[in-house]
């Protein structure tokens, strides 16, 4: 395979969010675009990553092809990527992935792939009566707020608004996004949907923002939350991430 892209900050930034969940993880290549599935080692959360074609300046992929790679290896390497550089992936006949970056200088790194099993994942059917879609900056600050007194977070929603709140041994924070021309939220039914998720994890999920303008959050009572960053004809990186259950 030979992929060029011409915006290498997409695939760079998105190595960069996924390598701080999970560390070594496969990417199936064929011919729609580039994908990565993993779970994190605790199997808290997941990462579905997709790279489309259309992202790619050159696309050659003969055949499909799986790429496993320790994904802090690469996030070291692709540092080195500088915003006008055009990027080049290549796999080499010596397991190895190329990874080239050409503006004044051609510079070329190699790395190699790993053998890791076949256990395939799968990414689970889940349905939500609540989906609210607002600008990412909106739920990283309010995400960076709860942080600030807790480490986890319960979100509530409502026809018309998502709370965000947290409560730590003295400190409370509460953050209230209404529907209006930045945010819509839908729901199914009238009942108000409350679970806790993991700030350690949404802190690194939120990363995503940097990709995309816009998130899409989904998440249902005492169920897993999915969060999810796209850009139209480049890229998609979506979450899921276990819920946090309270013994009392």
């Amino acid at each position: 395979m030979k992929l060029v892209l011409a915006e290498p900050r997409y695939f760079k930034d998105s190595i960069s969010i996924i390598s701080d969940l999970v560390t070594e993880a496969k990417f199936k290549v064929n011919k729609d675009g580039l994908e990565l599935i993993a779970m994190d080692p605790a199997n808290v959360a997941m990462v579905v990553f997709k790279l489309l074609s259309s992202a790619f300046t050159q696309y050659e992929v003969k055949e499909p092809e799986t790429v496993a790679i320790n994904l802090n290896n690469l996030k070291q390497i692709l540092r080195r990527a500088k915003g006008d550089e055009v990027l080049t992936l290549e796999t080499t006949e010596d397991s190895k992935l190329k990874i080239q970056m050409k503006s004044g200088s051609t510079r070329s790194f190699s790395i190699p792939t790993l053998d890791l099993d076949d256990k395939e994942q799968k990414v689970p059917e889940l349905k939500f009566p609540l989906t609210v879609n607002t600008q990412s900056s909106i739920l990283q600050e309010a995400i960076d707020d709860v942080s600030v007194v807790a480490e986890s977070v319960t979100f509530l929603g409502e026809k018309e608004q998502l709370s965000v709140k947290a409560e730590g041994d003295l400190s409370k924070a509460f953050i209230e996004v209404k529907q209006d021309d930045q945010t819509t939220i839908k729901m199914d039914s009238g009942d108000k949907i409350k679970a806790k998720y993991s700030l350690e994890y949404l802190k690194k999920m939120m990363g995503g923002s940097k990709l995309a303008e816009q998130v899409s959050l989904q998440f249902n009572t005492d169920y897993p939350l999915k969060l999810e960053f796209k850009v139209t004809d480049r890229l998609l990186l979506s979450f899921i991430l276990a819920p946090r259950v309270d013994n009392d």
